[in-house]
């Protein structure tokens, strides 16, 4: 389903379902040996969302290998679940440890920008008194309360909903939700930028800013130039690979192309001080295998920032 400017999801649908496909990574990530992160509530959720598709991804039925994906004979194939397992768990603990020295630091105000199946504010240990407001489209954020309170979830810190598209006045929406502009803050725009077109990008980032107390602080990722040609041909086999399974969702009809300026730079720019990683290097740092070939080069084209605002 191609993108237009007012378009809707839930989450077995266009946008919503790569965060479904995210979450059931999550979930497989967290059952794996020495797991890296722990997501209790991903497998749950994402066998609520009802595609057989993702429930036979969880229970193992669908897998590389019926995929037609031959690790051995092909150890560059793009795209293939155990890939996908293990970028989700490194990007999931980057952002878990973002917010957790966050609110080391003294930060009691979390914002998670398109939330989608994301359970942080019932799966990390927020200190007393910490506020998490999600901010996603209606049918999501009704979906994920629903479903988890269905579960007998509680949250660990103060959860508020913002249920708006980020394409609408999600500002004032946050402000009458009770977020306090005055007070630093701790934002999180995981998996989102390409999302948006160009022009958006930069305007979500003016409102950051235009919301943030100095001290406030930014985990995003973006891919650096040549990436996204890599990321369309993995979209691609992925569709066709999964497609016959009950997937047919193209992730490269739903990403924006054109140039941007890359978030480090546009951050830079406004009043941040930003820090930045590959997403090889979180690879490495991990101890996980980092592919090769174009996987690799992907890999060093994802880059993941920090940001504290001056």
């Amino acid at each position: 389903m191609t993108r237009t400017d007012q378009d809707t999801w839930d989450l077995a649908s266009s946008v919503g379902a790569t965060a479904t496909w995210v979450a059931a990574a999550r979930a497989l990530a967290s059952k794996q040996p020495d797991a890296l992160i722990d997501d209790p509530f991903a497998d749950p959720l994402v066998r609520a969302v009802g595609v057989d598709f993702f429930t036979g991804v969880l229970d193992g039925e669908i897998t590389d290998e019926s995929g037609g994906i031959d690790a051995d004979a092909d150890p560059e194939a793009e795209f293939n679940i155990q890939r996908m397992v293990n970028m989700m768990a490194v990007r999931t603990r980057f952002f878990d440890g973002f917010f957790t020295d966050a609110t080391d630091s003294g930060i009691r105000q979390a914002v998670v920008l398109a939330a989608g199946l994301d359970s942080r504010p019932y799966r990390l240990s927020w200190p007393a008194g910490t506020v998490v407001y999600e901010v996603d489209q209606p049918a999501v954020v009704e979906f994920k309360s629903t479903t988890l309170s269905k579960l007998g979830a509680h949250p660990t810190a103060e959860r508020r909903t913002v249920a708006i598209d980020l394409r609408d006045d999600w500002l004032n929406a946050l402000r009458q939700t009770g977020f306090d502009e005055t007070r630093p803050s701790a934002w999180s725009a995981e998996g989102l930028l390409m999302y948006l077109p160009p022009e958006a990008q930069d305007r979500l980032f003016d409102a950051i800013t235009t919301l943030s107390a100095p001290g406030s602080r930014l985990a995003t990722e973006y891919h650096l130039d040549g990436a996204p040609a890599l990321l369309e041909k993995r979209a691609k086999a992925m569709a066709s690979r999964w497609g016959q399974y009950g997937f047919d969702v193209d992730v490269s009809t739903l990403v924006y192309r054109g140039e941007r300026t890359p978030a480090a730079e546009y951050l830079s720019g406004h009043g941040w001080q930003v820090s930045t990683t590959t997403r090889a290097d979180m690879f490495a740092a991990a101890g996980l295998p980092i592919p090769t070939g174009e996987g690799l080069h992907a890999l060093q084209n994802s880059v993941t920032v920090t940001a504290i605002l001056q």
